[in-house]
């Protein structure tokens, strides 16, 4: 009789792990990469640079590439933003400077848009450092697929963190989205998607 209760106890709670497990999956977020599509990101946006201003429709007629991050971000953005640099400088001048680089910054409380010049200029001439309210910030992040969120850092100078996907942004010269590269693309393979798109 005791070894029956027991047997029945063990049924129920494999049944309940069994049920959780199949939760779990059916409600687990698919990859963000496999849930965007050219056609549900993208579009015009206005930010502020140090500059004033800046829409992406000012580089319609360019090539641009964006990337969402923010400058003290201790590796994942630098790293990126060396690619791309990197990307640029083997392109000629002529094909260069058709091409706009555009660092979004979901940190509006530390990078002021000066300082996000001075952060964009160490990496490339040809990229421009923009930023906004939260509200305006957002935006952009819903429109491109991004993400982003700020994550408090105990016994830390830095105080908080922020999580956030790591993709550039590939904008033709209509000012379309025509695609995405991830992190831990090379620089070779990102300057052949500049040229092709220069030269479509």
């Amino acid at each position: 009789m005791k070894q029956l209760r027991t047997l029945r106890i063990l049924l129920i709670l494999s049944a309940c792990l069994l049920a959780g497990m199949i939760t779990a999956f059916l409600l687990k977020p698919t990859p963000a990469d496999n849930r965007i599509s050219t056609q549900q990101i993208g579009g015009d946006f206005t930010l502020t640079s140090a500059d004033g201003p800046v829409s992406l429709s000012d580089f319609k007629g360019d090539v641009a590439v964006i990337y969402i991050g923010y400058a003290s971000c201790p590796d994942v953005c630098p790293t990126a933003l060396a690619v791309l640099s990197q990307a640029l400088n083997q392109l000629d001048k002529k094909q260069r400077d058709q091409v706009q680089g555009i660092f979004i910054s979901v940190d509006p409380e530390r990078d002021t848009p000066e300082k996000l010049k001075t952060y964009t200029r160490f990496f490339s001439d040809r990229l421009i450092g923009l930023t906004g309210s939260h509200e305006e910030i957002d935006k952009v992040v819903r429109q491109y697929g991004a993400f982003y969120r700020k994550v408090e850092l105990e016994d830390s100078a830095m105080g908080y963190a922020v999580d956030h996907s790591s993709r550039l942004y590939l904008i033709d010269r209509n000012g379309d989205f025509v695609g995405l590269l991830n992190h831990g693309v090379q620089p070779a393979e990102v300057k052949n998607r500049l040229e092709s798109l220069l030269n479509g």
